[in-house]
């Protein structure tokens, strides 16, 4: 039997036994691991130089390293994490809707756990630590597929977890991470119906395209953010300049960051050269339209593919737009319906944007970079789904659960 299998069985038969957990019994496990997390704080790092050095050999972008670095920064804030989806509500057995029908049977609509959650992402080691956080909580055993150029962090990260879990009682096999890093390991797990009731893709869209187009088990798709900010013309120039350098330059690398920015034309001349200031000298290189480049003279020309870029560095395309619906219509041309930003002081241009932008959150005056579950308050996040079927937007414990009908009756037969 291959590691897939042996592993798939176990997390099946852990899946069984999660399910019926108390709240208690699960916020024991995260306790226990969180504080084994910070025990191996010097290991775990230890172990992430090891892919650091690894990445810098290979000669991987700055952006890359940063969302692959931990510092003990970061791994403190993995260790919070467990323990703020500790203290969150558990939301297996919460009864949505109860009623009587007809023939007075009593239905209700209960939460349930997914049963086996399949993760397969890319140079975050982080989401070890949150999506077995998530799993565990919501009653889910969970198998990890993270990629080879964060398989030594990821191994420390899911040995220590999984350790600690089971000492404090949690089934042996609910947390797993799959060694072997292959692509034929990858198609191998789309198709491992047997085992995984559900596969939530993490990363960039190469990876997420191969999931969603060939995958037979279930997938939620997670996307990638060509995320925008309108500046309306009624705009505080101040405001706007401070969420644009927020969105864009305090974590390029993340999906979450801002990657375009449209400006009407009836404000251009007032933003574009106070923002293209603060950007550029964060080193941000700015990529512009004709009517842009009068305003800012060290940007360069934009392409169509500038615009359909999610750059997860320090590049901006910038465009200035001649109506509000220009600017909505540019959106849903080349945005990814992860985050879309309006500044504005009109009221009705921020309800008709907030309407008619098609995205998982739209935001009015404020940045992007608060699509986060944390941020949302989930205590962490699995992914930020852009599709609409399920779950949409910064997934947490809820959207990892389903549902199933319990009916209760005395005795009734259907005449």
């Amino acid at each position: 039997m291959g590691e897939l299998q042996e592993k798939g069985r176990l997390a099946k038969d852990a899946a069984y036994q999660l399910a019926v957990l108390t709240t208690e019994q699960k916020n024991k496990g995260l306790l226990a691991m969180a504080d084994a997390l910070e025990a191996a704080m010097d290991d775990v790092i230890a172990a992430n130089a090891l892919d650091m050095a690894q990445a810098k050999e290979n000669g991987k972008p700055q952006s890359f390293l940063d969302r692959l670095l931990f510092t003990e920064a970061r791994v403190q804030d993995m260790a919070d994490g467990l323990r703020a989806v500790a203290e969150l509500p558990d939301p297996v057995g919460h009864v949505e809707e109860m009623w009587l029908n007809k023939d007075n049977l009593q239905i209700g609509k209960v939460a349930v756990p997914l049963g086996v959650i399949g993760m397969i992402y890319e140079a975050r080691p982080n989401v070890t630590a949150d999506a077995a956080a998530l799993c565990l909580k919501s009653g889910n055993a969970v198998m990890l597929r993270g990629s080879g150029d964060a398989i030594q962090s990821n191994l420390k990260i899911a040995a220590v977890l999984a350790k600690a879990a089971e000492e404090a009682g949690i089934p042996a096999g609910a947390i797993q991470l799959i060694e072997d890093t292959s692509r034929e390991t990858v198609n191998e797990m789309l198709k491992l119906n047997e085992y995984l009731d559900v596969l939530i893709p993490r990363g960039g869209a190469g990876l997420i395209q191969n999931v969603v187009k060939n995958a037979t088990v279930p997938v939620i798709e997670t996307g990638v953010g060509n995320c925008h900010i309108y500046v309306d013309e009624t705009a505080d120039i101040e405001m706007a300049v401070n969420i644009i350098l927020n969105g864009k330059v305090q974590r390029p690398g993340v999906c979450n960051a801002t990657e375009s920015l449209l400006v009407h034309k009836n404000i251009a001349a007032k933003v574009l050269p106070a923002a293209a200031e603060k950007l550029l000298e964060a080193g941000v290189e700015l990529r512009g339209c004709e009517e842009t480049m009068q305003y800012i003279k060290e940007g360069k020309p934009a392409t169509e593919e500038d615009y359909a870029t999610e750059f997860h560095s320090l590049i901006l395309s910038v465009k200035v737009v001649e109506t509000m619906d220009e600017a909505i219509m540019h959106i849903r041309r080349f945005g990814t319906k992860h985050s879309e930003v309006i500044v504005t002081n009109d009221y009705a241009n921020s309800r008709k944007f907030q309407q008619m932008v098609d995205a998982a959150c739209v935001y009015v005056n404020a940045s992007s970079r608060f699509s986060d579950g944390f941020q949302f308050g989930f205590g962490a996040e699995i992914g930020i789904s852009t599709q609409k079927l399920h779950a949409r937007g910064p997934m947490g414990l809820k959207e990892l659960t389903s549902y199933k009908y319990i009916i209760n009756g005395s005795g009734q037969v259907r005449k």
